[in-house]
């Protein structure tokens, strides 16, 4: 397939960019800075401005699949208010190249941990990652109306840690997963098996999905 992978140099997306060039795929990754990324066979780099669709339809156009894990970084004080503006210009960026299928990285704070009690509301969720957080759980809802692309959102569980590589996860919906009385973790070489497994089959059309370990 020919991916192109918005975020690439990030924390998840350098693990999704890895195990998509491991199965043998052509890989675009666009970043902000091309520096970070190293060369490889089968990989293509690209400089492009994730807050501008134009930028964005021009790198993803002619792909078969878009993944973004794009984060604006956690060190910034308006991290809600740019992870919604990234969201909006790399949807409205997809939609004019054409792409059909699309696959966004989010949070884990938007899951349910009880009826109508997300993760994110809940008195012991971290201070640190809360704007962030919310700027993912809008971006899902925003997502959700979304009628032209087929997408997926992916939440990590409450526990997403480097790792080793296993390739065995266990997915879930919308529900945040555990592990016996506790939030259940996955490795992010891990997560990102099960996000590249659903570019090459996908299961989840316009709805989210979640990871974690077996």
């Amino acid at each position: 397939m020919k991916i192109a992978l918005i975020g690439a140099s990030g924390f998840v997306g350098s693990a999704i960019q890895q195990e998509a060039l491991a199965r043998g795929h052509q890989v675009s990754a666009i970043v902000s800075r091309p520096e970070r990324i190293s060369a490889a066979a089968n990989l293509a780099v690209l400089a492009a401005n994730a807050y501008d669709a134009d930028s964005i339809a021009a790198a993803v156009a002619g792909h078969d699949v878009v993944i973004s894990a794009f984060n604006p970084g956690w060190d910034k004080a308006d991290i809600r208010q740019l992870f919604l503006q990234g969201h909006a210009a790399i949807v409205a960026g997809v939609k004019a190249a054409g792409v059909a299928r699309f696959i966004e990285v989010g949070g884990a704070g938007s899951l349910y941990v009880a009826p109508g009690l997300q993760l994110i509301d809940t008195p012991h969720f971290p201070a640190e990652y809360k704007e962030g957080a919310e700027g993912a759980r809008q971006a899902l809802l925003q997502l959700q109306d979304e009628q032209q692309l087929d997408w997926a959102f992916v939440s990590p569980p409450a526990l997403l840690a480097p790792g080793e590589r296993s390739g065995q996860y266990r997915l879930g919906g919308d529900q945040l997963l555990m592990a016996g009385d506790a939030p259940a973790g996955i490795s992010v070489a891990d997560l990102a098996v099960a996000i590249v497994d659903e570019a090459e089959t996908p299961q989840h059309h316009r709805r989210r999905f979640t990871a974690a370990s077996v």
